[in-house]
């Protein structure tokens, strides 16, 4: 009888633990809105990427971001960490700093390319405004869900380009970065919108 109810007191502290030990669902704390204004936001940026590493290649032949990452270290192009946005790791918090965060690091890039070539400059300047308009998105969403801080993050430091083609070859590297940013965060979004 004493074995009986212990595995049924046991039982029932199993069951009443799991609720607890499950991971809250994403969207609990995301609107549907917000969510779709992101998706949104986050395809325009890419369009505006491909043209800019679509006239690099066109115009000046740089069409492998890959030759160009040596590069890229050498110049000092930063990435942004999107460790809070992996699936292994997701936490709403930590993910919606880092989106943010990423893209105000590549608002300073695009701007570190400014005279990149007068005819690429409007797609630049359109670039860059999707970018802040999507960084302004989500820093709205946080302040919303109590998740900013009192002052946004800054850009950090932004390398020096010296020549025409240092400042080139850091567009195409910067574009193809960011479309590798997008895509995880693309994915990370769409983790948040499921029901």
């Amino acid at each position: 009888m004493k074995l009986t109810a212990l595995q049924l007191l046991l039982w029932q502290s199993a069951l009443w633990l799991v609720p607890a030990a499950a991971p809250l669902r994403p969207t609990s704390s995301l609107p549907q809105s917000f969510l779709l204004k992101c998706l949104e936001q986050m395809r325009k940026v890419q369009a505006d990427g491909t043209v800019l590493q679509e006239r690099l290649c066109a115009t000046h032949k740089l069409c492998h971001p890959e030759e160009l990452v040596l590069l890229g270290h050498a110049l000092g192009i930063p990435q942004p960490p999107l460790s809070s946005c992996s699936s292994q790791a997701l936490q709403l918090t930590g993910c919606l700093r880092q989106l943010h965060s990423g893209l105000v690091l590549y608002q300073g890039l695009l701007q570190a390319l400014a005279g990149i070539t007068p005819e690429l400059a409007p797609t630049l300047d359109m670039l860059q405004l999707d970018i802040s308009d999507f960084a302004l998105n989500i820093w709205q969403q946080m302040e919303e869900l109590g998740l900013a801080q009192a002052v946004p993050p800054s850009q950090g430091t932004m390398p020096t380009f010296t020549s025409a083609f240092e400042r080139r070859a850091g567009g195409v590297l910067v574009a193809s970065n960011l479309q590798s940013f997008l895509e995880l965060a693309y994915r990370t979004l769409r983790c948040f919108a499921k029901p």
